[in-house]
């Protein structure tokens, strides 16, 4: 069974930053894509960030674009998502995601649990 771990969420203030974790463990046969994704309260989940397995293309949500930059280890199964300038709208759950390819990561994927990262004004 594929388990996707985060950790790094919590409670900043806004303009600093933080670091998101993904450990992916189970039977995940390589190249797949990893990425992010997040849902904020009310609101529909949504993509935050994407690579490819070898990190030939990433994709970046113009709402975080220049702020957030997404970056894999694979012999650690791991991906980061490094958050600065952070916002209160960037407030919202955030999903670790690993699929066949980027385009795949928010319909055909394998989700994490989430992570809360909270950014106060």
């Amino acid at each position: 069974q594929v388990q996707l771990v985060e950790s790094g969420g919590g409670l900043v203030q806004a303009g600093e930053s933080m670091r998101l974790s993904c450990v992916a463990s189970g039977p995940i046969f390589s190249p797949y894509a990893m990425g992010w994704l997040r849902q904020a309260p009310g609101k529909e989940r949504e993509f935050v960030a994407g690579m490819t397995w070898d990190g030939d293309r990433t994709e970046i949500a113009d709402s975080v674009k220049g702020r957030f930059t997404i970056s894999r280890d694979n012999p650690k199964n791991t991906v980061y998502l490094q958050m600065n300038n952070l916002k209160p709208e960037d407030t919202a759950v955030y999903y670790c995601s690993v699929g066949r390819n980027i385009g795949t990561l928010m319909s055909n994927a394998y989700w994490g649990q989430g992570t809360q990262v909270t950014v106060s004004s």
